[in-house]
């Protein structure tokens, strides 16, 4: 090495964590002779570590190893930032043992009911309710098959629920059978682990988290306002409401490749019946069963045309002839 470069060296002024031009010829020479004048070594090699005084000649500096220079310099801040995550971990113990004192006054303060009006308010606040289920939800949707837009957005929470664990329960009317967006969801979170069943009729929407909060509709805007509920006992209500119609539903399981489940079609055709009978009109049977009126339409026809009935009237005196509901 030359004087010029010796003196360049020692003079270095890279004060940044990088290595000046002269650093790195000092650091490759000084591999080559094994060891370097202390003089002509920049200051970045030695606070980098990477050269050592040798303890018997202070002129001389040896080169250190990369790894060892950095493993020499990063074991300091390590344990300071070990300590430091131990004394945040402290605090955060510490800082936990108020949540039960502020839980409880959160119970207290928060409404037992509380209304909900506008989809964007329902949609944050079931989000919110959903995200922080930690062991069960519970769902109840009326009315057949979903968009399939909205599908897609519950796959993506469903499958994150199924990912920490949160038991998954759905009550779907029999005609979401028939709906194939709705059974390729089905497939899909049945896979993870969630259940389905159908059932005839759904009282109404109903979701419930953790058995601790419940979202129903409420008024007569069904879509833009619900109510939440947080009552214990109301809340425990629902549950049971929701138990008896799982209890009275039937599984529905989609396997892949393996076609469309069951329909159900003389289920659905009896239950069509059974609300003539009882006097309700097409639409409102279209409306507790999730189907069009068409389709109530082409049940009664098919009934009727069976049993020979001309009217309204007659069919619900031929059904009760022939014991259809005798059993129920």
């Amino acid at each position: 090495m030359q004087a010029g470069d010796a003196d360049a060296a020692g003079d270095c002024t890279r004060n940044g964590a990088g290595i000046c031009e002269a650093g790195m010829r000092v650091y490759q020479q000084a591999w080559a002779d094994g060891g370097a004048p202390t003089a002509a070594t920049p200051k970045c090699l030695t606070r980098l570590g990477l050269v050592h005084a040798l303890a018997d000649d202070p002129n001389t500096v040896v080169p250190m190893p990369p790894d060892i220079a950095a493993a020499d310099l990063s074991r300091p801040l390590e344990e300071a930032i070990s300590e430091q995550q131990e004394q945040l971990s402290k605090l955060r113990r510490a800082v936990a043992e108020a949540e039960p004192v502020y839980r409880e006054f959160l119970d207290r303060s928060r409404p037992a009911i509380r209304q909900l009006s506008g989809a964007a308010t329902i949609s944050t606040a079931l989000a919110e309710a959903v995200d922080s289920c930690r062991f069960e939800l519970l769902t109840a949707q009326p009315g057949g098959g979903r968009p399939a837009e909205i599908l897609e957005q519950a796959l993506t929470r469903d499958l994150a629920l199924s990912a920490r664990g949160v038991r998954q329960r759905t009550l779907y009317q029999h005609t979401v059978r028939n709906h194939p967006p709705t059974r390729a969801y089905i497939q899909r979170v049945s896979e993870h682990g969630a259940q389905v069943r159908t059932i005839n009729q759904v009282f109404d929407r109903l979701i419930i988290c953790d058995r601790a909060i419940a979202f129903v509709p409420a008024g007569p805007d069904r879509q833009h306002s619900a109510l939440v509920i947080n009552t214990p006992s109301l809340v425990d209500y629902l549950v049971k409401v929701f138990e008896y119609m799982w209890d009275h539903a039937v599984t529905l399981s989609v396997e892949p490749g393996g076609g469309r489940p069951e329909l159900l079609t003389d289920r659905v055709r009896r239950d069509v019946i059974r609300l003539v009978v009882d006097g309700c009109t097409d639409a409102g049977i279209a409306h507790k069963l999730g189907i069009s009126t068409r389709t109530v339409s082409k049940h009664i026809q098919r009934v009727s045309e069976e049993l020979g009935s001309r009217s309204r009237a007659q069919l619900g005196y031929l059904v009760h002839a022939e014991g259809w509901f005798r059993d129920e």
